[in-house]
């Protein structure tokens, strides 16, 4: 696929990514938005997606995000990024539904190509990965390669998760001949934590849980906890992987509540457990080391739940 090819004829484009934005959703995002500004000038393109953290405030433009629909808007094409479905798009669903071509490029294994044209490639690190080859090389500059870059870091890891390439890599190494500040965005975007963030993240870890036999571990932040330190979910990002680098954890499981006994949990695996499967049972997503999902219930109910899924996936395996 050729984005420009597929823009042709359009002169108003939409973008948008899933809800709670994360870095491959801003970096995606946020790249096409860069790419179409420079090289389609005479489009009327418009990004809309929910507030990104602070964490990306150094992405170029990222000032010009709408945070609201406009119900009138007719858009000639309409481009989601890095979502598997039309309800991770809400609130701007009604606009990808009025427009008069859609089109969606993405990574997730559990993506059913609702868009009118799809590009989802399930064994790339991020959508990040998946946009850069559909622009034209020639054509990226630095701000579209910082957008790039910092979606591909997000999804591996920094370059760790499996689902790091070859062309990963490459695509990487590219960008960073755009002169991109790349150590500046690993460690301002992806490492970097406030003095809250910290004290939270520690309060996670001491009141961390081993199970099954130290394979697994989970920590949970309540609605009260988080008012008492004045945080939502975005500030709470980087606990699950933290808690998956205990050693012997081949399963790693936050979350935090989100209302009145409603949890939005997350999920990370080693090498052996598919916690894209396990995160499907509960109408989520994700992918094979990476996956999540909102769920009602207790703590320790949830818990049972998934410690059951994993114990399944275990005896098939063995």
């Amino acid at each position: 696929m050729n984005i420009l090819d597929e823009l042709k004829d359009a002169k108003i484009v939409g973008i948008t990514g899933h809800v709670r934005p994360d870095g491959d959703c801003v970096g995606s995002t946020m790249g096409l938005y860069n790419f179409l500004k420079v090289n389609r000038p005479d489009l009327d393109v418009r990004i809309f997606l929910q507030k990104p953290g602070d964490e990306f405030n150094y992405i170029p433009r990222i000032d010009e995000i709408r945070q609201e629909t406009d119900i009138n808007l007719v858009c000639d094409a309409f481009v989601v990024l890095d979502c598997s479905s039309l309800d991770r798009i809400e609130p701007f669903a009604e606009l990808f539904c009025n427009a008069k071509k859609t089109i969606c490029l993405d990574h997730h294994i559990s993506n059913k190509d609702f868009a009118d044209v799809n590009l989802v490639e399930p064994d790339w690190s991020s959508t990040s990965e998946v946009l850069y080859t559909t622009l034209d090389e020639e054509k990226i500059d630095k701000d579209v390669a910082t957008c790039i870059y910092t979606g591909i870091i997000h999804d591996t890891g920094v370059f760790k998760y499996s689902c790091t390439s070859k062309q990963t890599m490459a695509i990487a190494g590219k960008c960073m001949e755009k002169g991109i500040d790349y150590s500046d965005i690993i460690d301002n975007s992806f490492y970097a934590k406030t003095y809250i963030q910290n004290q939270i993240l520690g309060r996670a870890l001491l009141e961390s849980v081993l199970f099954y036999d130290g394979k697994c571990i989970f920590s949970s932040i309540s609605r009260e906890i988080m008012d008492f330190y004045g945080v939502d979910g975005k500030s709470l990002g980087g606990i699950v992987e933290q808690l998956r680098l205990t050693e012997g954890v081949e399963v790693a499981i936050f979350m935090y509540e989100i209302g009145e006994g409603e949890y939005k949990v997350s999920l990370r695996s080693k090498k052996i457990i598919d916690v894209a499967k396990i995160a499907a049972k509960f109408d989520g997503g994700g992918h094979v080391r990476a996956a999540g999902f909102s769920i009602k219930g207790t703590v320790h109910g949830i818990i049972n739940q998934i410690g059951a899924l994993i114990e399944e996936q275990v005896k098939q395996l063995s």
